[in-house]
């Protein structure tokens, strides 16, 4: 053979050898990144919503105009967690039970399906996050994480965390730091308050003179960490696709941000909705609480309260402040855009932009989310995608988030299966990709109502013992836990003043709504029996499932004297080890004693948890420990307390503080 011959065939070989490697390599380097940035507690006040006549969105407003935007986007839970959870897992909450806020990454159904970063990375994709993408527990969904969840910045006062300090009383007192608080950052030298941010991980002092003269905002340095990444990748043109979260804290509570966005809406101009006089007489969302008196009642009350009882000044005051916060949180998407536009990512990214669920600005008395009225269940939701979706597109069809994971994956060209195991669940939602390519007439496979479920706080029941919005082009529809409903014709009455549903002349359309209504709901679980239906004999034994220290004799069975005894103890938080059995953690699984070190937090809702240093387990404790609590806030302790794990859900809860000492 001659060598200009040998060459030949050689060169010949190496191309055939190396044509798939080179195929692969085009096919992943062709597949599109994805950019999803989330905000919270977000309702339809954007510009290209019409939600407010003054909001000031330019920068969201551009890409709506540059994709698709679906006008009638739901939740399907109007709280962060949860809504969280079933977004990113793909699950409904009744699908998996999780209803509340239990770490959703123990959850008995949703431990068991990849999470939407997980499925991207497990299909080769490089995953990043920075913010508040799920609640928490997610930053091991990430191969690269940014910053923590942060909801500051908060003021402080003595080393505990308080409300604004113009933020007036009782509004400041009732609700605290996080949801009774809302004005300006300004400088605070010489008035003893200071300002602070914190996240999971502790506390920090954030240093502010001026507006041009201070530390950054959680959600700036999130936006500066998404820009720095962006320029990083466009960097490198021939890497693995990514996908990308962004999340941002405000407009969720504490509503504070820099003066010059409280300066774009002075007070006097600012417009209040139309609200209607008596609109929530003829609800019934306020019949499931005991008192009659919910939360998101309770802070309407409270803030207009604080204002001589001025209805209209109090509404104001709030409005202006998370309208300031949108602004602000507008500018760094803006800050993103910029980034990804001036790059030659901008063709082969796709981008989504939504929020966890909605608020409530003071319409049927009720100033908060977690209700299922129109207000607290409609998100933004736009996804702009290269090539597929039409520039400028409106859809009207009622769609939800649990939608945004099988788009994704079918965009991307992704497997539908994202079950780590046989325990996992299938998606629930549809693919929005044909409403990409024709917004108002492409082909939908999913239903023809937007489902809400309205958060019980963990109360882990039947499906069917939950509360529930259907949400179609021309009606809502809301059934109650306790069988009371409402219903609405949306098509001639937006603001959903006037429930329809004890009219006669609309029995046939509610019942048609039920039956729609079950048919989406799984069959009951013939396991899951309601406590008020137990033997006393069957209730004692779910009991010692839950408290296995209470056999003191170790023989395995919980007798009745060993239950009164122990029961006696634990009211007292006097919980001593079973006789006889095995040395155990001193971390307590199920119920016992707990010794270790970690950080005391509040709540988004007022509520207090204990993260422990090593490992990130998350105990609930009790309201009855907040004084012992309150003066160690964010700050390292050791402590020893008596946990147990929670009957209603797959929470841990500390029920007693034993002894709390500083860990430094």
């Amino acid at each position: 053979m001659t060598k200009p011959a040998f060459k030949s065939r050689f060169a010949l070989l190496v191309t055939l050898l190396l044509a798939p490697l080179v195929s692969s390599h085009a096919a992943e380097s062709a597949r599109p990144n994805v950019l999803f940035i989330i905000c919270d507690d977000l309702n339809d006040y954007i510009g290209a919503l019409d939600g407010h006549p003054q909001v000031k969105t330019p920068n969201i407003d551009r890409l709506f105009a540059s994709g698709v935007s679906f006008t009638q986007a739901h939740c399907n839970v109007p709280i962060c967690a949860p809504s969280r959870a079933s977004l990113f897992t793909g699950l409904y909450p009744h699908t998996s039970r999780n209803f509340g806020m239990d770490n959703w990454d123990e959850n008995a159904v949703l431990k068991n399906n990849r999470t939407l970063m997980d499925h991207f990375r497990a299909q080769g994709y490089q995953t990043l996050g920075t913010g508040k993408i799920m609640h928490n527990r997610d930053r091991k969904e990430w191969q690269q994480y940014g910053n923590a969840s942060d909801y500051g910045p908060f003021a402080k006062l003595d080393e505990k965390e308080v409300a604004h300090p113009d933020t007036p009383a009782p509004f400041r007192d009732d609700f605290g730091f996080i949801d009774g608080s809302f004005g300006p950052l300004r400088n605070l030298e010489g008035s003893g308050f200071s300002w602070m941010s914190s996240s999971w991980q502790g506390q920090r002092p954030m240093r502010y003179t001026s507006d041009t003269d201070r530390d950054l905002t959680p959600d700036e340095m999130n936006a500066q960490w998404a820009v720095a990444k962006l320029g990083e990748l466009a960097a490198k043109p021939k890497a693995k696709p990514f996908f990308m979260g962004v999340g941002f804290i405000r407009p969720h509570t504490p509503l504070i941000v820099p003066q010059k966005y409280f300066d774009l809406f002075p007070l006097e101009t600012i417009q209040l909705p139309e609200i209607k006089a008596g609109d929530a007489e003829d609800t019934f969302k306020h019949t499931l609480i005991k008192d009659g008196d919910d939360r998101g009642r309770k802070i309407h009350d409270s803030l207009v309260a604080s204002f001589g009882n001025d209805r209209e000044r109090a509404l104001k005051k709030f409005i202006q402040a998370y309208l300031a916060c949108i602004a602000s949180v507008d500018d760094h998407i803006g800050q993103i855009l910029d980034a990804l536009d001036a790059s030659p990512l901008k063709e082969n990214t796709i981008v989504v932009f939504t929020s966890d669920h909605g608020f409530q600005m003071g319409q049927k008395a009720y100033l908060y989310k977690n209700s299922l009225w129109q207000e607290s269940t409609r998100i933004p939701l736009a996804i702009r995608a290269p090539g597929v979706a039409k520039a400028g597109g409106r859809c009207p069809r009622p769609v939800s988030l649990i939608d945004l994971y099988p788009t994704l994956a079918d965009l991307c060209g992704l497997p539908a299966d994202t079950k780590k195991n046989e325990q996992g669940r299938p998606l629930d939602g549809h693919s929005l990709k044909p409403l990409l390519t024709d917004p108002e007439n492409g082909t939908w496979t999913g239903p023809d109502a937007a489902l809400t479920t309205l958060s019980k706080w963990g109360k882990a029941t039947d499906a069917m013992q939950q509360s529930y919005a259907l949400r179609t082009q021309d009606w809502r529809y809301i059934r109650y836990e306790n069988g009371k409903e409402e219903l609405y014709r949306v098509a001639d009455d937006p603001r959903e003043w006037t429930n329809l549903a004890a009219t006669a002349e609309h029995a046939s359309q509610l019942e048609s709504f039920r039956t729609q209504l079950r048919a989406m709901m799984p069959k009951p679980d013939p396991a899951a029996k309601p406590a008020a239906e137990m033997s006393a004999a069957e209730w004692k034994d779910t009991f010692f499932k839950s408290h296995p220290a209470a056999d003191a004799n170790g023989d395995g069975t919980l007798s009745w004297p060993e239950y009164q005894a122990y029961k006696k103890k634990l009211d007292a938080g006097e919980i001593t080890k079973p006789k006889g059995s095995p040395k155990t953690n001193p971390k307590a699984s199920a119920a016992g004693r707990l010794q270790t070190s970690g950080t005391f937090t509040k709540t988004a809702d007022g509520g207090l948890i204990f993260t422990e240093q090593a490992g990130g387990q998350v105990y609930y404790a009790i309201k009855e420990l907040a004084a012992a609590v309150e003066p160690h806030l964010g700050k390292p302790v050791k402590i020893v307390a008596n946990v147990k794990d929670s009957t209603k859900s797959q929470a841990k809860v500390m029920v007693y503080l034993v002894s709390i000492q500083s860990a430094r």
